[in-house]
């Protein structure tokens, strides 16, 4: 299923930041929202879009371009974790340096946002990237951001922020993940520059919400439920509403902010280049969708997904479920249900009728093939090895495993690694797999057939562990899982 043109996008994209240099004159600070090397969730709700195309797209000016990294300090403090690849900010924040330079970007600098000198993560991470060679320029919690213009335009606020040293006139300003404070570092480095004789401008790339897009469109609604935890808010641009009589779509921090950036370019340079946020924006995705029921079915499942994401987070960390009512009311709002997975109900009638922990996988024909617990294996692996073997066309009587080479697998868990589940997981059965290929046929035939997986749909009615939850990650499986613990303990490893 595609329902976007990535190719007319590659094109369009470039262009459009291009015509926005000529436009501004001068150093134009381009703030890139949303992950620019593997944007998951815009491949997942626009079909065609791939996890890379905003990198490929920034290829074709990275010539004339650097890059600066942006890092919240508090979520340093609050060692926030990227999700879907499961490290820390601090961690992914290094991973995209590499990822740039690989590419022949020039990444020199790396901005601490909402820094303070009792915050030890965050000096400890700012010693860190110094030690690595990179620059790192300190920004500082200013009073009344962002609605007390005149404190913040001033030497009191911007003033007192590091002036990050660029070389090339196109700077891109990306963060490891949302709320790190892109947009701000971009004003006070207009002010810098305004402040040492130049001149600056700046302009948004940010794929979602899709401006041309309806308020309740599924795509832009998908974009809600993935920033639930943020209290972001999609609206109408009234800026822009006043401004030409058209609705467009744009999101509430943006909205907030407006006012302070237009201030700013007013009081630096007598008048500002836009009359709306949505005036500030360069995405052209919206142009670029070529089957919309596509993608609306896509982001309807998206949401759904996020639910599930939100209500085992909450059951984690014990917390109020202010996330997952939010997407809840967000589904509501298109009519669809948890339900409405198709693998949801399967692996939930399963756990029924065996009283035990039980999983779903979605084939890509549509085909839905289910695993559940036994004393050799747990859900999640019988799982993997029936989607396996009907991918490969293998009678399911056939043991791709028999119980002769798990034995010595338990006995090594039990006995000497000090493990009190015996069954195996998924990572242990896909080793398990790879021995038995180099003299078992059918074994060899199923291994083959694993990259069949990725972007396959699984539903289990526990909540996964970490092991499972890596693997899972790397075949490109889309899980989600009931709010459920499989043993009843408090403390949880």
């Amino acid at each position: 299923m595609t329902g976007f043109d990535r190719e007319k996008y590659l094109s369009l994209q470039s262009d459009h930041i291009e015509a926005r240099r000529r436009e501004i004159g001068g150093k134009l600070y381009l703030e890139m929202g949303g992950k620019l090397f593997d944007d998951l969730h815009a491949s997942r709700v626009l079909p065609g879009f791939t996890p890379d195309t905003k990198i490929a797209m920034l290829e074709r000016l990275r010539d004339e371009l650097e890059i600066v990294v942006v890092v919240n300090a508090r979520d340093l403090t609050r060692n926030k974790i990227r999700a879907d690849l499961g490290i820390s900010y601090a961690d992914d924040a290094l991973r995209l340096i590499d990822a740039f330079r690989e590419r022949g970007f020039v990444v020199n600098n790396v901005v601490l946002t909402r820094f303070a000198e009792h915050n030890e993560q965050a000096v400890e991470f700012m010693q860190r990237m110094q030690r690595l060679g990179l620059s790192v320029a300190k920004h500082r919690t200013i009073p009344g951001y962002p609605s007390h213009t005149e404190l913040i335009v001033s030497e009191e606020g911007f003033g007192l922020n590091d002036y990050v040293h660029t070389t090339r006139d196109l700077v891109v300003v990306t963060a490891p993940g949302p709320g790190s404070g892109k947009l701000a570092t971009c004003l006070s480095q207009i002010y810098h520059e305004f402040a040492r004789g130049g001149s600056a401008g700046y302009a948004k790339f940010e794929t979602f919400p899709i401006w041309n897009l309806d308020l309740s469109h599924p795509v832009n609604l998908a974009y809600e439920a993935a920033t639930a935890d943020l209290d972001d808010v999609n609206m109408i641009d009234p800026f822009h509403l006043a401004a030409y009589g058209k609705q467009t779509v744009n999101y509430n921090r943006d909205v907030e902010v407006f006012p302070l950036l237009r201030a700013l370019l007013e009081k630096l340079v007598g008048e500002c280049p836009y009359a709306s946020p949505t005036d500030m924006g360069v995405n052209m995705a919206g142009l670029c969708i070529s089957d919309d029921e596509a993608c609306r079915e896509a982001a309807k499942a998206e949401i759904i997904r996020r639910y599930f994401h939100a209500i085992v987070e909450e059951r984690k960390r014990e917390s109020d479920p202010d996330q997952s009512q939010r997407i809840a009311i967000i589904m509501k709002t298109l009519g669809i249900s948890p339900t409405d997975r198709p693998v949801v109900p399967v692996a939930v009638e399963l756990a029924e009728q065996t009283g035990q922990p039980a999983s779903a996988i979605e084939l890509p024909d549509g085909r839905i093939e289910r695993g559940k617990t036994s004393e050799l294996l747990g859900c999640s692996a019988a799982m993997l090895l029936n989607a396996l073997k009907v991918l490969a066309g293998i009678d399911p009587h056939v043991n791709l495993l028999s119980p002769e080479s798990i034995a010595p697998i338990q006995t090594l868990k039990t006995e000497h690694l000090g493990s009190r589940n015996p069954r195996l997981h998924t990572d242990e059965v896909l080793i398990a797999l790879s021995v038995s290929a180099g003299s078992d046929p059918h074994a060899r035939a199923a291994l083959d057939h694993l990259r069949d997986l990725r972007g396959c749909d699984v539903h289990t009615t526990t909540i996964l562990g970490s092991v499972d939850e890596t693997i899972f990650r790397n075949l490109g499986i889309q899980v989600t899982s009931e709010p459920h613990y499989q043993r009843k303990t408090l403390y949880r490893k």
